[in-house]
């Protein structure tokens, strides 16, 4: 039912800040739901709720458990690609890509906090899967094929019960002639169907092209020219804007929720894709329209009001301590791969700790190893914790870490070496690595910090307390944590960590707290 609401709201993007690329969302009611992609981070694709589009809660996770998937072979920015929510006659569905695992497939929830089904396979596509169901009770899938230039959108009907093909895959939509065409969604809207895809691949050149046809197999009449790309503001503080979601409001508005990279520079941004958020505007000749290289799409945005209560953005830019207790890590903590087991986390052994104990795998060996982390979702920021961490052998590790991938972190610990226990800081960079190691005297428990202005990551420890000094241990480029220098799919993950010898050998590691703070600009 449409709200008469006439007024306008001033809101800032991304309203998804830090590592939380490819949005798809849908309208339930009064209520919006949202999924993003997570790679091999586990719990896989979180799901949020909003009132507003603005401000979102996150209320679970798709994929809790390794039923669903796993991802322990998977190597960085490998496993969960580019999920798309859909919603249909009371049941929500996810349609995802497992990476070098087990291919397309999608779950499904009568309640979208989950928990999810397992996995229903479907045969076709390569990535970027999405679903359509149609008025007259068909479901459609379609997804991208082929590779680089020769990239293109198949499309197949479904048996959405079990996931069957019930036609044969078809060429539907071949983009406007740049590589990489994917992320496809299908909509129906005014009586014609129009087909949405990216384009240019996820960096300067993407872009989000569209077409339209009488029929959900085309032909799709294109519009010659994007709907939203920032590929001609090489200044704008918002690049690599694309892979869209369309949706309407509860006023009968409709808004884009996409993906873009905040730069620090031009070198690239640590946060990774983040998610943003602006009004559609529909043309004359009825074609959705966003950003064509005009600046629309901006830090402050200003959009017509979705309802009359004012959301609160509370926590979004303060400080976030959390404080361990046997009632488990909120949401936004997430690990690598697989959710550790009983032997390498606790938050009973302990009372008000983390207990980490490592395994045979570093941060840099892949695998399963022990991370447990949040998402950056500021340039300017510090963490902190305190850890209590008595090495018994040579390579047992713990302490803190801001990742971005196997071959791309920077971390912070306690270990072992030539018998002396003292402070580690691992700088790798692309698969390069150094090591810088300080001995300490005292084996009290140790604060660490790594802090950051943008520009540069510091690394800190303290043997002191609450009002002990800091010593440095050196600065490092934040442009090394880049995806732009990397490759990477996702951005910077901040968290505590433990590794053990190769023999699996590892001491316990206590973490009494741990502080997220942003940074104001003169700090």
């Amino acid at each position: 039912m449409a709200h008469a609401l006439t007024g306008k709201i001033t809101y800032r993007n991304p309203v998804l800040p830090g590592f939380y690329p490819d949005p798809s969302a849908v309208r339930v009611g009064e209520d919006y739901y949202m999924v993003t992609s997570t790679f091999e981070y586990f719990p896989g694709v979180p799901v949020f709720r909003s009132k507003d589009l603005i401000h979102w809660e996150q209320i679970g996770h798709v994929l809790t458990r390794e039923s669903q998937v796993n991802l322990r072979s998977r190597n960085s920015s490998e496993g969960i690609y580019a999920p798309t929510l859909r919603y249909n006659n009371g049941v929500f569905y996810m349609i995802t890509t497992d990476v070098y695992g087990i291919g397309n497939f999608y779950v499904t929830a009568t309640d979208p906090a989950g928990p999810w089904s397992d996995p229903i396979r479907i045969p076709y596509g390569n990535i970027d899967p999405s679903l359509f169901f149609d008025d007259d009770g068909k479901v459609y899938v379609s997804a991208q094929a082929a590779f680089g230039e020769t990239s293109h959108i198949i499309q197949y009907e479904i048996d959405i019960l079990t996931g069957e093909a019930l036609s044969e895959p078809v060429v539907v939509f071949e983009g406007d002639e740049g590589p990489w065409v994917e992320g496809p969604h299908l909509y129906k809207i005014n009586g014609l169907y129009y087909m949405m895809t990216a384009s240019g691949g996820t960096g300067p050149m993407h872009r989000e092209i569209i077409g339209r046809g009488t029929s959900p197999y085309g032909p799709f009449e294109m519009l010659p020219h994007p709907i939203l790309t920032h590929n001609g503001l090489k200044d704008h503080p918002i690049q690599y804007t694309g892979h869209v979601e369309l949706l309407d409001d509860v006023n009968g508005r409709w808004w884009a929720l996409f993906l873009g990279v905040r730069p620090q520079g031009g070198k690239g941004s640590v946060l990774g894709r983040e998610t943003f958020l602006a009004p559609v505007r529909w043309s004359e000749d009825g074609w959705p329209m966003i950003d064509n290289n005009e600046g629309h799409a901006a830090i402050v945005m200003e959009g017509p009001a979705i309802r009359e209560s004012k959301a609160s953005a509370a926590g979004l830019d303060n400080p976030v301590t959390t404080k361990f207790t046997s009632e488990g890590l909120g949401l936004e903590w997430m690990y690598n791969r697989v959710i550790p087991g009983q032997e390498e986390l606790s938050l009973t052994e302990r009372e008000g700790c983390l207990r980490l104990r490592g395994n045979a795998n570093g941060l840099r060996d892949g695998g399963a190893h022990v991370f447990v982390c949040r998402r950056q979702q500021h340039h300017r920021m510090s963490i902190e914790t305190r850890l209590s961490f008595a090495p018994g052998r040579e390579g047992e590790q713990a302490g803190i870490a801001a990742r971005l991938s196997d071959k791309s972190y920077y971390s912070v610990g306690i270990t072992k070496k030539d018998g002396q226990t003292g402070i580690l800081v691992t700088a790798m960079a692309q698969g390069s690595g150094t090591e810088a190691f300080t001995p300490i005297k005292e084996q009290v428990p140790v604060r660490l910090s790594i802090r950051s202005d943008g520009k540069e990551y510091e690394l800190l420890y303290t043997l002191g307390g609450a009002s002990a000094e800091w010593v440095s241990l050196g600065t490092l480029p934040a442009e090394a944590l880049t995806p732009d220098a990397d490759g990477a799919f996702t951005g910077v993950c901040l968290g505590m960590y433990a590794a053990g010898t190769k023999e699996g050998h590892s001491a316990p590691a206590y973490y009494d707290y741990f502080e997220y703070r942003p940074r104001a600009a003169n700090e």
